[in-house]
């Protein structure tokens, strides 16, 4: 029985994806976004939370995104995830390969017909992810992300100020996004649309602040370098979190991303930063 599934999901997903063949069944891609419970066909859609949130202040807002998202209210396409391969040379010369898994666009909140992907602050990022088994991506997944994407979209940034934070503005961003992917296949692995909530080593010495990167242009050219400017509660139209399955395939075997991060001889398959040994503390999935 264990070969004819291999066998059917060689068949089904990409290349990449056959390196799970290998690992445990019970951690193959649909089996880890069986934390994300299903949508409720009465929640409320995006428009209507945009519209209710118009008014609210931060926190009022990042609590209700957060409550719905765990709900599950998120659109369908953020559940099939999309396979990235990384590698590095290995030890012995040959190449350490990678699989990792991530969501085709970024995180959002209402129906298949209306959604609106909504940046948050990073410890509302991280609640979202460490519930339903996933973290952020590093600046290398990132921009391994791009190269990969079916989809590279030139960033098109709103002019700055204080509006940058509220709900118009992130609405409207968002509206220009879907005039860009209208043609695309829903499910598309897309990129360049938002500055990327990331992982980085410099958190360790940065308490209290978020790290962005990213809103990069088709030919990969980053408008946002990696930065701790801004403090951890600080979200703009312009952030996107893309959640990334905290396990990685490593050579067919799964692990955890932070496993990997921490460890010296295998980090750079998903950091160009070097191994973090802080990673799974400040950012991990906590204790048990």
């Amino acid at each position: 029985m264990g070969g004819i599934v291999c066998f059917a999901v060689f068949v089904l997903v990409s290349a990449a994806a056959r390196l799970a063949c290998a690992a445990p069944a019970a951690r193959f891609p649909v089996d880890l976004v069986a934390s994300i419970p299903p949508r409720d066909a009465s929640a409320p859609t995006g428009s209507q939370l945009m519209a209710r949130l118009a008014s609210s202040s931060r926190e009022e807002r990042s609590r209700v995104l957060v409550e719905q998202i765990l709900e599950g209210n998120i659109p369908a396409a953020l559940r099939h995830l999309r396979s990235v391969e990384m590698s590095v040379p290995g030890p012995a010369g040959a190449p350490v390969h990678a699989v990792v898994w991530v969501m085709p666009d970024y995180l959002a909140v209402g129906s298949d017909e209306d959604f609106v992907r909504v940046p948050l602050g990073l410890e509302e990022a991280l609640t979202v992810a460490r519930r339903f088994g996933f973290t952020l991506p590093t600046r290398r997944i990132v921009n391994t992300i791009h190269s990969q994407a079916e989809a590279r979209l030139d960033p098109k940034p709103m002019p700055a100020g204080a509006a940058m934070t509220s709900v118009a503005y992130l609405w409207a961003h968002n509206r220009t996004i879907e005039e860009q992917q209208r043609r695309l296949p829903s499910g598309t692995l897309v990129s360049g649309t938002k500055k990327d909530v990331v992982l980085t080593p410099r958190l360790a010495s940065f308490p209290g602040r978020v790290a962005i990167y990213g809103w990069l242009r088709p030919d990969g050219a980053a408008i946002q370098p990696l930065s701790t400017v801004h403090g951890a509660w600080y979200a703009d139209y312009s952030h996107g979190i893309r959640l990334v399955s905290d396990t990685v395939f490593v050579d067919g075997q799964a692990r955890s991303v932070f496993d990997v991060l921490e460890d010296p001889a295998q980090a750079g398959l998903l950091s160009d930063e070097g191994p973090d040994p802080n990673a799974r503390h400040l950012l991990g999935p906590g204790p048990g």
